[in-house]
This record gives C-alpha cells, sequence and structure tokens, in this order.
C-alpha cells in the first residue's frame, strides 16, 4: 500500500514540477500564444504517460497467465507440484509477504513473477525450468522471484516507466508545438497545429521512447542483482543462486511476452536495452557479496 501511495503522490508531483518549470521558462506563455493550454497537454502527459503503465500494472497478473499460459496450481497433482507450492510459501513467509499464486507453464527454462500488490502476486516456473535444474536451484529461483515481489519491483518499475512516458509525451508535443509555429510563421490564415506538429511529435515519440527504454532498462538491471541477493538471503546461502545463474547460462532462455519480459529470471536483447545484466556479472556480483 505504501508503493502504491508512493506512486499516486509520484504522479503528482511530476506533474507539478513539469507545470512549475515551464511556467519559469516561459514556456507557458509560448504555448498559449500558440493556441495550447498547458494545464491540459499536462492532463494529456499524465493520463497517457501513467495511465498506460497503471493499467499495464494493474491487468498484469490476468495477461501474464493469459499470454504464457500459465496453469495456476490450486491443487497439487503430483509431489513436484506440491514441492513447488510448499517452496514458495516457505519463502513467501521468510520475505514477509502473503502467499502468491503459483503457476506452471509449458515452456524452455524461465521464470516470473507479477502482481500489482506484493500479498496477491503471481509466481510462475516454466517446465523447461523445472526439468533442467536441481531442486536447490529451482529454490534459487523461486528466491529471486519472490524478492522481486518482496521488492515491489512490479510497482517500482511501473513507476519508472509512468515517468519515462509522461516525460516523452510531454517534450515532443511541446517541441512539436514550437517546430510546427516556426514553420508556420507568418501564415495569419492558418489555426491549430499543423503537419509539421504532428511528424515532430511522431518521431520525437520515437527517439524518446527509444531513450526512455534505455533508462528503463538500466533500472531493470539493478533490480535484477537485487533479486539475486534477495534470493541468496531468503535461503541463507548464495551458491545456490549462483548455480542457478550457471546453469541458466548454459540454457536457452524461453521467451516471455514483452509486457512480462522485466519480470522473467532471464531475458533482454543488446546490453542498452536489456532488462536483465549478463548472467557472468550476476555472478560475480555474488560472489563478491558478503554472507
Amino acid at each position: 500500500m505504501k508503493r502504491i501511495l508512493l506512486f499516486v503522490l509520484t504522479n503528482v508531483l511530476v506533474v507539478a514540477v513539469l507545470g512549475i518549470v515551464a511556467s519559469l521558462l516561459g514556456v507557458n506563455r509560448y504555448l498559449t500564444a500558440n493556441g495550447l493550454n498547458l494545464g491540459a497537454l499536462l492532463g494529456y502527459a499524465l493520463v497517457m504517460g501513467f495511465g498506460g503503465a497503471t493499467i499495464s500494472l494493474l491487468i498484469s497478473k490476468p495477461m501474464a497467465k493469459w499470454s504464457s499460459g500459465v496453469r495456476v496450481i490450486e491443487q497439487p497433482q503430483n509431489a513436484d507440484e506440491a514441492w513447488i507450492v510448499e517452496t514458495v510459501r516457505k519463502l513467501a513467509s521468510t520475505a514477509g509477504i502473503g502467499m502468491p499464486e503459483v503457476g506452471i507453464f509449458e515452456g524452455a527454462p524461465n521464470a516470473f513473477a507479477t502482481g500489482a500488490f506484493k500479498n496477491s502476486a503471481l509466481v510462475a516456473v516454466s517446465t523447461g525450468l523445472l526439468q533442467g535444474m536441481t531442486k536447490d536451484e529451482i529454490e534459487a529461483v523461486i528466491g529471486h522471484e519472490i524478492a522481486h515481489v518482496a521488492n515491489g519491483d512490479m510497482v517500482t518499475m511501473t513507476l519508472i516507466q509512468g515517468v519515462m512516458n509522461t516525460f516523452v509525451v510531454f517534450l515532443s508535443r511541446v517541441i512539436g508545438y514550437a517546430v510546427d509555429s516556426f514553420l508556420s510563421k507568418g501564415d495569419e490564415r492558418r489555426s491549430g497545429p499543423g503537419i509539421g506538429y504532428m511528424i515532430t511529435t511522431v518521431v520525437l515519440d520515437i527517439v524518446l521512447g527509444f531513450a526512455a527504454a534505455i533508462v528503463v532498462a538500466w533500472f531493470s538491471r539493478q533490480r535484477e542483482f537485487r533479486a539475486d541477493a534477495g534470493s541468496a538471503q531468503l535461503l541463507g546461502r548464495k551458491q545456490p543462486m549462483i548455480n542457478a545463474l550457471a546453469r541458466l547460462g548454459g540454457m536457452v532462455p524461453g521467451e516471455l511476452p514483452k509486457s512480462m519480459a522485466a519480470m522473467g529470471i532471464a531475458g533482454g536483447i543488446g546490453q542498452l536495452f536489456s532488462t536483465h545484466p549478463p548472467i557472468e556479472a550476476r555472478i560475480a556480483a555474488l560472489q563478491g557479496a558478503q554472507g
């Protein structure tokens, strides 16, 4: 609940800061002179930026179940499923969070956690991961996902994505109005934004969107280091997580839907846009950690 309140407060503060900065720089007067209301633009940026991110967070569990084909374990059908459920229960209790839903999905090695609230999350592991790892390694992976939930990473990443989205929407439209105003200088017959605004806005939405994605991916990579360390802390030893990462490094991890990629145990392409650090870096971080 604290993170949700922080989320709401941050929304308000981001918009307030944008409004204050725009007023101090005279952007407000410029926009008004060109037929654009700053308050309306800030409201639009808020809805488009945080609105989409918030909706994505709130529907993350049902979307994850649908897109990954997760089968929630309501009643364990065999000893392995019973062990998975009990392992999640034990680690969740140690982490001080409510018991998550536990699920299994078909596919290559991977696992993820999702959900808007830490006391009603979902932890799912793939059949490939269950078949390719030892129980100690699987427990470490589950600990990693439980650490994500306990750290409130789903809300944190949504918050960061929302802030980035808001800035992209706001800046692209302010710059779009500036470009359009310059191109239409002296044309007193025209009212409202023209082709210059539309083209500039579309281009900047793409360019700034890529820049925002780099920032979000960087935060995601730092969060992965924390979850690895969190797993070691929950288990009371770091070797199982090191072994799990080493094993994962020799596998071809399964691809998750784009909306779930940042929450998996592995994923991401390219250094700048990768949601996860290299396996070697994660192992080195754990090896250098205390305990």
